[in-house]
């Protein structure tokens, strides 16, 4: 049953910090963020969270016993979820599988249930995460939608709190805002409010690549959607709650573009922000230059850069999605996921134990390790299989030594051989060693493999 009294964490949501980007080129401008990563919950959506979860509450739809029902890129869940279970709710919610890790641990361990479901389809598909939400909360009994999508109290959150902040913090002198649409619960928000206090403020839209949002604030054109792997902006229609009546700029941006401010933002001003912060970011640092006089400017860190760092943050993860450049051969060590001559080999040495092999194993991800005698010359490779043998008689056999369990025997492949033929070895249950005259470059697996597959559609 939901408890009586209201919790102090919900106090702890809005007033959040407004600082000034100082080691950028921001052109004439002064560009400020507005930091929702501190937010109790993390993110901007913990404002929307609250309001629609008090409103529903107010008029009935939401009564003791009840369920919260929400269809969410990760942080509206969040914040549904750290106000719902906070006062006792059950919180189900569904999720696109894009989502990273990070956000649904994070859900679960607040007690949520989470369904994963399908990114690769749009509205109208009986898998669409929000036609998914919608089915359940008709199926659960006292189940309240939350519906961020439809729901006024989404941008009357922003209109009562974000904007009056904004306008507060920055003594009532801002030009234009850059803002990116998911629901679009922020941009109408800030509109309806700074229509009546500043008329002539422009907002300016960030959006991924991919999306139809920008394309349509242009031209009024619906245009088809493609994919983008940033998380929380971005959409394929066009939510019936959006006002994008005072967007005076569009701009869109590239799923590389987004990864890389965001990376730069941390080592820049360390600030640790996601991937549509990224995109906010890129998108008001061109707004910022193209101007010939000087403007104040207001953005957002839309959220904690906590939930990437298996993604944005993670060189590998943005290498195997071609988000990273790194030098191209035009041969079979483009393929190779951790190149040796990068420095990115995760190996073991013959004289280290099972023990250790498979640790490193678990902490990289991977199922198989090159043996590297003094770090350096090639000499075996150890699996899962390998060390499975080795211990599976008497686990004590964990501190047995590499070199006891390892393939001795190596069959290797030249970086100039054929896809055909990487394919062939692939096909025999091996993993592929790629190494010549001037030594071992690397390891490619089937999972490298099907990256570069992916890489290669249109």
């Amino acid at each position: 049953m939901p408890n009586n009294s209201r919790p102090a964490v919900l106090e702890l949501i809005g007033n959040t910090p407004l600082v000034r980007v100082s080691r950028f080129d921001t052109g004439p401008c002064t560009l400020f963020l507005k930091l929702e990563s501190q937010n109790p919950g993390g993110s901007i959506k913990d404002r929307i969270g609250l309001a629609m979860i008090d409103a529903a509450e107010r008029d009935g739809r939401l009564r003791p016993g009840g369920t919260i029902v929400e269809a969410t890129a990760g942080n509206t869940g969040l914040g549904l979820a750290l106000v719902g279970r906070a006062k006792g709710y059950r919180v189900v919610l569904v999720v696109p599988d894009k989502m990273s890790t990070e956000k649904v641990l994070h859900l679960k361990a607040m007690g949520a249930e989470v369904h994963i479901t399908r990114s690769d389809v749009g509205k109208g598909h009986p898998d669409y995460y929000q036609d998914v939400a919608a089915r359940l909360a008709q199926e659960i009994p006292d189940a309240f939608f939350a519906d961020q999508f439809n729901n006024p109290a989404n941008p009357l959150a922003h209109e009562c709190s974000t904007a009056p902040e904004i306008w507060a913090q920055t003594q009532h002198d801002v030009d234009a805002i850059v803002v990116g649409v998911g629901s679009a619960g922020t941009l109408t928000g800030l509109t309806r409010f700074f229509s009546r206090v500043q008329p002539n403020l422009v907002m300016v839209l960030a959006d991924p690549v991919g999306s139809v949002m920008a394309e349509y604030s242009r031209s009024g054109t619906l245009g088809k959607p493609g994919s983008w792997a940033v998380e929380g902006i971005g959409e394929d229609f066009i939510p019936s709650i959006a006002d994008l009546s005072s967007v005076r700029h569009a701009y869109s941006i590239s799923d590389e573009e987004s990864f890389d401010h965001a990376r730069q933002l941390l080592r820049a001003e360390g600030i640790l922000g996601g991937s549509s912060t990224g995109t906010l970011l890129a998108a008001a640092l061109r707004y910022c230059r193209e101007q010939t006089e000087p403007k104040r400017v207001v953005s957002f860190v839309c959220d904690t850069g906590t939930r990437y760092l298996s993604k944005v943050y993670n060189d590998q993860w943005m290498t195997d999605q071609g988000l990273l450049a790194r030098k191209r051969y035009g041969d079979l060590r483009d393929l190779v996921a951790r190149r040796f001559e990068d420095g990115r080999v995760i190996s073991v040495g013959p004289d280290d134990t099972l023990l250790t092999a498979f640790q490193r194993m678990r902490l990289a991800d991977v199922s198989q390790l090159p043996v590297l005698e003094a770090g350096q010359r090639l000499i075996g490779v150890i699996d899962e299989s390998d060390i499975l043998l080795g211990v599976h008689e008497d686990a004590s056999h964990f501190s047995k030594t590499v070199a006891s369990a390892m393939t001795h025997k190596l069959e290797t492949l030249p970086p100039g051989a054929s896809l055909a033929e990487l394919e062939a070895e692939l096909d025999r249950g091996l993993v592929a060693i790629i190494a010549d005259a001037s030594g071992f470059h690397g390891l490619i697996t089937r999972v490298d493999m099907l990256n570069h597959l992916r890489r290669s559609l249109p």
